[in-house]
């Protein structure tokens, strides 16, 4: 009987620089991210989790490495991490601590695990491609074999974690360039137990998005500090400006599962 309610805060896309004072799109990662954490320490329900659905840095270098795992040392519930294009995954597992995890990869440079919290069952998939596919995804033939055998009829309920999305976001620029290049085998391994899915999360778009399709729910969430815009004629890469730091409260019920969008104010000056 599953009566457990797992609770978990989905973050992505925080782009942590080599220096607090780094800027990307006109804004400071570092200071949105601290106030991000402060915010997450304070909510009136404590997650059982939180889970960041990659590119922790702007660019793959110890330095922002470091300075990313010091604000998320600060946090008060266990944080995991997945691979994003901005990242390497041997950096991730060499300076990012995460919570109790089962290594589904031997190779240091994949970043496949799994995770079990109240009889749910946390899957995170590494789906970074060769770096001249960037920033498209990409599932490897390791990566498969790894899904195939987690995507069985008999088990738990079942959550994905991805950086990239799946399906087609109807968004020109980023249906060209963003999307995991054979997602569709992805796809194909979950409409079969549907029933086990309770949802597949990702970032990489910078923006909160759901996709429902033939039963599986695919849900985006915005970036914690700078957000694109993707409306359907869009060629090239939009920015909304207006749009503040964003994270995602998820409710994992029996039957149902519950996503609150949040923001936070822009911490000033930036």
């Amino acid at each position: 009987m599953q009566d457990e309610i797992v609770y978990f805060v989905h973050i992505s896309d925080t782009h942590i620089g080599p220096s607090p004072n780094y800027t990307r799109h006109g804004h400071n990662p570092y200071q949105c991210l601290q106030a991000l954490v402060n915010h997450i320490n304070s909510l009136p329900t404590k997650p059982d989790f939180i889970i960041h659905t990659g590119d922790v840095v702007a660019d793959p270098d110890s330095d922002s490495y470091r300075l990313a795992a010091q604000l998320f040392s600060q946090l008060h519930a266990p944080i995991y991490f997945v691979t994003g294009n901005h990242d390497k995954s041997r950096d991730i597992h060499r300076f990012l601590p995460m919570g109790p995890k089962k290594i589904l990869s031997k190779n240091l440079d994949v970043l496949a695990y799994a995770f079990d919290v109240k009889n749910y069952r946390f899957l995170v998939i590494d789906a970074r491609g060769p770096d001249e596919i960037d920033p498209h995804g990409l599932l490897s033939d390791e990566m498969l074999t790894i899904l195939r055998s987690e995507t069985t009829e008999d088990g738990p309920p079942l959550t994905l974690f991805t950086h990239f999305p799946v399906q087609p976001l109807n968004s020109i620029w980023m249906d060209a360039y963003m999307l995991i290049i054979n997602g569709h085998q992805l796809h194909d391994m979950l409409v079969p137990i549907q029933n086990r899915v309770r949802g597949v999360f990702y970032g990489h778009v910078h923006q909160n998005m759901q996709t429902l399709k033939d039963g599986i729910l695919y849900v985006a969430v915005g970036s914690t500090f700078s957000q694109f815009s993707a409306w359907p004629n869009e060629a090239t890469t939009g920015f909304d400006p207006l749009h503040p730091p964003s994270f995602n409260f998820v409710h994992l019920l029996k039957d149902q599962t519950i996503i609150h969008q949040h923001q936070i104010p822009r911490p000033f000056p930036e």
